[in-house]
């Protein structure tokens, strides 16, 4: 996991953020900070994060609720802090869908450890990619980081969710992916109606990036099977 990961960490305790960022930042992690709930739920649309440290107790929105509101679109790995010591506090939120758990007050360094066991865990599958990846001779550029797609160097409007499903694709270009596959890839989820949502996805991104969708070079229809990725990286 050489390339740059994006970490969410939300604690309403300035001197918590600014301690558990130094650390994480010395692993080359970029760090996002948010101190209320509504604020970590923005960055969570905004910015392909990879994981999230998530305080329980926090303004506007609880840290019980932006966790279960995450867990609606995707499967992100989240470590909860919490002051609550009580096994059946653990318990509870391990079951609303935290994947670590630790009690204030914590070893920084074992959140360190803890972070970097559960990305691998969660991302071993997945091949690591640039940050600035390039198809087509520059027909087509992506920017792994900030979540930004250009065609012809003009900049497209793509949405979080489209350039998730563009983003599992390009993870292994060439495979073909079942419409099961790109929805757990895309937003670690399975839920009713996801051929539709799927189909719906790759529709708005071929009319974003292909020249014609009827012959399209980046995103092809494996009829019967589902799409994969074909373009020509540069």
């Amino acid at each position: 996991m050489k390339d740059t990961i994006n970490i969410l960490v939300v604690d309403d305790e300035d001197n918590i953020l600014e301690v558990i960022k130094a650390y994480l930042e010395k692993d080359k992690f970029k760090i996002y900070t948010a101190t209320d709930g509504e604020e970590a739920i923005r960055i969570f649309k905004e910015e392909n994060i990879k994981l999230i440290v998530l305080d329980l107790m926090l303004p506007k929105i609880s840290g019980e609720e932006v966790c279960r509101k995450i867990r609606a679109v995707s499967d992100v790995p989240i470590i909860m802090l919490t002051a609550k010591i009580e096994e059946d506090d653990k318990i509870e939120g391990l079951a609303m869908g935290a994947d670590d758990y630790l009690t204030k007050p914590f070893s920084v360094r074992e959140l360190v450890e803890r972070v970097r066991a559960l990305l691998r865990r969660a991302y071993r599958d997945q091949n690591p990619l640039a940050d600035y990846l390039v198809f087509n001779d520059g027909d087509l550029e992506i920017d792994v980081t900030k979540m930004k797609v250009k065609k012809r160097t003009k900049e497209i409007d793509i949405t979080p969710y489209e350039f998730k499903v563009l983003l599992a694709l390009l993870t292994n270009p060439g495979q073909v992916f079942t419409r099961e596959q790109l929805v757990k890839k895309a937003f670690g989820i399975e839920y009713e109606g996801f051929d539709r949502t799927v189909d719906s996805y790759i529709k708005n991104i071929r009319h974003k990036i292909e020249d014609d969708t009827k012959n399209p070079k980046y995103i092809n229809t494996i009829y019967g099977v589902g799409y994969k990725f074909t373009g020509s990286k540069s």
